[in-house]
């Protein structure tokens, strides 16, 4: 019988994932009604201001639900101060519906704990912890901007099997193959900003944008404390918005050209000489944007790395020993002078995509 709990709860979550780039700053939600051992209706929350999964599957399965199952990833919602949209709750209690099989608890506080004690105040049996590790992934960006307000830092890193992202002649095109390159193209997806370093537009002249898979375009974010992103640079190609974080260093000239190709200019204090990236995210923070994935290069890495910023690493190898001492690696700047102050990790899971591999790991104590 577990399996079945779990084969249903496996549906919600792949319902959810429907909603990856459109419902920030809302969680991802599936759910899946149940009756008799058969699914009856599903529903999924699929844009921000959008109804919400268990309204989309009850409004579906409509008298039917009364005595049926519900398998849903996250804690049905209750009203509270603010809120814009009809509590799944009470909707949950008026359908009649007998179970529900929670997968993990909301971690807003306006809502944690206090839809399943309606659900059960109200006589409806709640099964709670079904694929609770996976549910908790999928919406660990939710969690973290709800209790934080600061976007969710992801560092995506493809690399040779000996760490490197470069030749020491700077040639870097391909070092991961398709399926990375596919994978990437998802993680731009579900995350609202892109962030690389001036550098990295020099070297690569990216786009940064979503174009292998069907999904929202990120907030583009190019580090550049002097201002050195040349006009012609593939960031400024108006298909999506585009930041450009610098310093008082940026010539006023270069900010009004910036400016004039459709970029929004906004100059930090400075760190070092850089960009204060901790300076950048409590802005992003402040205008809704829910998660960042850095995308380089070596020297932005660093900076993340260093500063305690991460919160995520996404590490693509590719089947190729690099070599050199002028090779560019992965994590550039001055490294940790002792193994003791390294940033070490819990590695999550390894994947095989194609002829790569994918490494997904958290910060310890992250």
């Amino acid at each position: 019988m577990h399996a079945e709990h779990e084969r249903f709860m496996r549906r919600a979550l792949e319902l959810a994932r429907r909603g990856e780039g459109y419902t920030r700053p809302n969680p991802l939600v599936g759910a899946v009604i149940v009756k008799d051992g058969e699914v009856i209706a599903e529903g999924y929350h699929a844009r921000y201001g959008g109804s919400h999964a268990e309204a989309e599957a009850l409004e579906r399965a409509g008298e039917d639900a009364r005595g049926a199952d519900l398998y849903v990833n996250l804690e049905p919602c209750v009203d509270f101060p603010g809120k814009k949209t009809p509590s799944c709750t009470e909707a949950i209690i008026r359908a009649g519906v007998k179970r529900v099989f929670v997968a993990t608890r909301d971690p807003n506080p306006n809502v944690s704990g206090r839809g399943i004690s309606r659900l059960r105040e109200a006589g409806v049996e709640v099964v709670e912890g079904i694929l609770e590790e996976e549910a908790r992934e999928l919406n660990e960006i939710f969690a973290h901007w709800i209790r934080t307000r600061r976007p969710f830092v992801s560092m995506k890193l493809a690399m040779s099997l000996d760490g490197k992202i470069a030749t020491k002649t700077g040639d870097s095109r391909w070092i991961t193959g398709e399926g990375s390159r596919r994978r990437v193209h998802e993680l731009r997806r579900r995350h609202a900003a892109v962030l690389v370093g001036i550098e990295t537009v020099l070297a690569d002249d990216p786009e940064l944008t979503v174009r292998e898979v069907e999904g929202p375009q990120p907030l583009r974010v190019v580090l550049d404390s002097r201002g050195r992103t040349p006009p012609s640079a593939r960031v400024l190609d108006g298909t999506t918005r585009t930041l450009i974080a610098t310093t008082e260093a940026m010539p006023r000239g270069t900010e009004e050209e910036l400016r004039g190709r459709g970029a929004e200019v906004v100059r930090f204090p400075s760190r070092e000489g850089r960009v204060d990236i901790g300076k950048l995210l409590a802005w992003l923070g402040e205008r809704d944007v829910d998660s960042v994935l850095v995308e380089g290069g070596g020297e932005v890495a660093w900076s993340f790395v260093s500063q305690g910023l991460v919160n995520k690493l996404y590490l693509f190898y590719g089947p190729l020993i690099v070599g050199g001492r002028g090779a560019v690696p992965a994590v550039g700047g001055e490294g940790f002078h002792r193994l003791s102050d390294a940033l070490r990790v819990e590695i999550k899971r390894v994947e095989r995509l194609g002829p790569d591999v994918l490494v997904v790991a958290y910060p310890e104590g992250g």
